[in-house]
């Protein structure tokens, strides 16, 4: 069995998405509530500073589903968060297709794409 990995989705004419694949994308079950707007315009990242803005959307997500409600504090948000949550068996085992740049070798990668890799392939107890 091979490992799990992230895909970037193409818009190009005749890109498919790979066998054992799901898309993560913003509009599906599965995307990030956070924008990079929104990490501008709240200041946690310079505008035009896409790397920054990228960090501060993923570490809102990575700690918005781990609980935090700091960001989104709604009940609006809590059910976003547990249909996620109550998702990530389906995504084990699956490769996850993002539009976010892949990093370069040996670089951490800064999409929501690889939380939900780790999240769900963690060991089982």
């Amino acid at each position: 069995m091979t490992t799990p990995h992230r895909i970037q989705r193409r818009r190009t004419k005749g890109w498919r998405t790979p066998d054992n694949t799901v898309i993560v994308t913003r509009p599906s079950r599965f995307g990030n509530p956070f924008t990079l707007a929104m990490a501008y315009e709240l200041g946690y990242a310079q505008h035009g500073d896409t790397e920054q803005a990228r960090q501060a959307v993923l570490g809102a997500f990575r700690s918005w589903l781990s609980g935090n409600r700091l960001m989104w504090q709604s009940e609006e948000g809590d059910t976003a968060r547990k249909r996620i949550l109550d998702g990530l068996p389906e995504l084990r085992g699956k490769n996850l297709a993002c539009y976010c740049p892949l990093p370069e070798p040996g670089q951490p990668d800064h999409c929501h794409a690889a939380i939900l890799l780790d999240l769900a392939n963690q060991p089982t107890t």
